[in-house]
């Protein structure tokens, strides 16, 4: 018989998502899930063995507990982020290597709502006489892996809108020219932001404008940097734009019109790029990410694509960066996006920090 102690669970449970949330943006296609196996005995909890999905979702967390754990699994509890996998894919299933290591309980944060699991983990774990316990911790859960929901529940990766704003409400200089709206502090913020998704997405016309790298600039996180991908339906991105020299190391997509100049193909794809066709909109364009395995997209883009996201209502969260510089009226304003953001009561603050001079403010859809 195992002691059951709510707040020693929820204490476990919110350890194990932390492992969970260290590989985001690195876990895709599969969702970022961290575990704990323990030992409870009568001089208190001993955790014989931790493990968190790996990079490209390979090995999976509890398989990492598992062997970190070794025979001390037998009769121990494993506390896991996202209910253990049902399936057989290139590993075996998470539930079944849990049965066979004679763990006695299971503390499950959240149901795995992709149709190969989606209770069956569960349900394996309760047949082979295990205890499960699921909800501890759900909230949690669902927000560090809100990609994967958002993906398999409705086929798009999750959104986050990032805007560096001014003083008087401009995202760029006279024209589109790049301004350094916010200082240092604010800067590397906005580079673990990119290190924590799957990608960034940008317009062409930022790409044009700016001739950004787009990679993750922080000291000691640079294979941290996600995918690149610019909207850029004619195939318009110069062969010698900058963030190309860096493609084999850190993909770069382009999303393309399906009738876009085959010639503009070939020499883009010569140059590392690899062209997706898209027919649609932007909504159709996050299909085709998500059909690719990306289940969070960090949007650096202009005010164009902003407009569009939040038009089409596919912003999930925004994270909005106030400088203390002020552009002038000749600038670029940040536009219908920071509005539909901060105005229409459509979202609500959940964050809100001070970098030197300049505010992030975090801010999430109201479902």
């Amino acid at each position: 018989m195992v002691e059951h102690f709510p707040d020693l669970d929820a204490r476990l449970m919110a350890a194990a998502t932390r492992l969970g949330a260290r590989e985001l943006g690195r876990t895709w296609p599969n969702p970022a899930v961290g575990a704990l196996i323990v030992r409870h005995g009568a001089a208190g909890p001993v955790v014989v063995g931790r493990g968190w999905t790996r990079k490209g979702g390979r090995p999976h967390a509890e398989t990492e507990a598992l062997a970190q754990a070794g025979g001390r699994a037998s009769g121990a509890t494993c506390y896991v982020s996202l209910e253990p996998c049902s399936h057989h894919g290139r590993t075996s299933p998470c539930s079944e290597a849990l049965v066979a290591a004679g763990v006695v309980r299971v503390v499950s944060a959240v149901e795995d709502p992709d149709s190969r699991v989606s209770g069956r983990g569960h349900a394996t774990l309760r047949d082979a006489g295990i205890e499960v316990v699921v909800g501890i911790g759900a909230d949690e859960a669902r927000a560090v892996n809100a990609g994967h929901f958002t993906r398999v529940r409705e086929g798009r990766p999750w959104v986050t809108l990032k805007l560096a704003v001014s003083r008087d409400g401009m995202i760029a200089g006279p024209g589109g020219a790049p301004v350094a709206i916010t200082g240092p502090r604010a800067r590397a913020a906005a580079h673990m932001l990119r290190a924590t998704n799957d990608a960034i997405l940008i317009g062409i016309r930022t790409a044009l404008a700016d001739d950004p790298a787009l990679t993750c600039r922080l000291p000691g996180m640079q294979d941290r940097s996600p995918v690149r991908i610019v909207l850029d339906t004619d195939l318009r991105l110069p062969v010698t734009a900058k963030m190309l020299d860096e493609a084999e190391e850190t993909p770069i997509w382009l999303i393309s019109r399906e009738t876009a100049d085959p010639a503009r193909r070939v020499a883009l794809e010569r140059r590392g790029a690899i062209v997706l066709p898209s027919h649609g909109g932007i909504g159709a364009a996050l299909g085709v990410l998500a059909g690719h395995g990306l289940t969070r997209v960090l949007v650096e883009g202009g005010a164009t694509v902003a407009t569009s996201l939040a038009d089409a209502g596919l912003i999930d969260e925004a994270v909005i960066f106030d400088g203390a510089i002020d552009i002038g009226s000749n600038g670029v304003p940040a536009g219908p996006a920071l509005a539909a953001i901060r105005e229409n009561g459509a979202y609500r603050p959940v964050d809100r920090v001070s970098l030197g001079d300049d505010v992030m403010s975090t801010y999430r859809r109201t479902r």
